[in-house]
């Protein structure tokens, strides 16, 4: 018997879900191939949570601060999206490093996205460290997860030209709007079977490309 729910898609949260509800939408208006069945946080009270309630979503908040250790919570999270069967794991704002345990268990069906043009920028605060640098362009990446941190093969990215005048927080905002564009997007590829992690590589429709497909606030204007 086939799957009624076709492709399915869990969706690890902390806070707000703004990535997350351009996901939703995507499902909601066809563009993604498949269904969010499950939207865990880490927090009690992301703005995610409701969300997904909203959308029909059952949500689940598995607390980090109730476990003794990293180890333990990775094992509790885990077991919860056993529960779900997901073919993909999708962080979107997931605010904890999770452990090579963790990674290894899902691994091929685990992506970030980073707000980035990875490998520039690994880690945190990258808006103010482009600026800082003096760089031309920044951006934001969508990656296959991998033990190391913000390390995994980049599947595609959006860039922004840095304007003049530009400042951390509208940086941000751009980025941000590029993301709400591009993950959806790689999250349908993944659902429709054009994209897989293969050992260390990403492959596209049956191709290994030397650099990522990247969208621009122009192609992404003109879509």
């Amino acid at each position: 018997m086939s799957d009624p729910e076709g492709f399915r898609i869990a969706v690890l949260i902390s806070g707000g879900g703004t990535n997350l509800q351009a996901i939703i939408d995507a499902v909601r208006d066809g563009s993604i191939p498949g269904t969010i069945t499950r939207v865990i946080s880490n927090r009690p009270g992301a703005g995610g949570l409701e969300r997904a309630a909203r959308a029909g979503i059952a949500t689940e908040v598995i607390d980090h601060r109730i476990f003794s250790s990293r180890p333990d919570y990775d094992r509790a999270l885990a077991e919860r999206l056993d529960t779900a069967q997901p073919d993909l794991i999708v962080l979107a704002g997931f605010m904890r490093i999770l452990g090579d345990a963790f990674v290894g268990r899902f691994l091929g069906r685990l992506i970030n996205i980073h707000p980035s043009l990875l490998p520039a920028y690994r880690g945190l605060h990258t808006h103010e460290r482009a600026l800082e640098a003096g760089e031309r362009h920044h951006g934001c990446s969508v990656h296959y997860v991998i033990p190391e941190l913000d390390a995994g093969p980049v599947i595609a990215q959006a860039a922004v030209a840095i304007q003049s005048g530009e400042t951390a927080d509208t940086l941000a905002r751009r980025v941000q709007a590029m993301e709400h564009r591009l993950y959806p997007e790689v999250v349908r590829w993944i659902a429709e079977g054009r994209v897989a992690l293969d050992g260390d590589r990403v492959r596209q429709d049956g191709q290994y490309p030397p650099v990522p497909p990247c969208l621009t606030e122009a192609t992404a204007d003109a879509s």
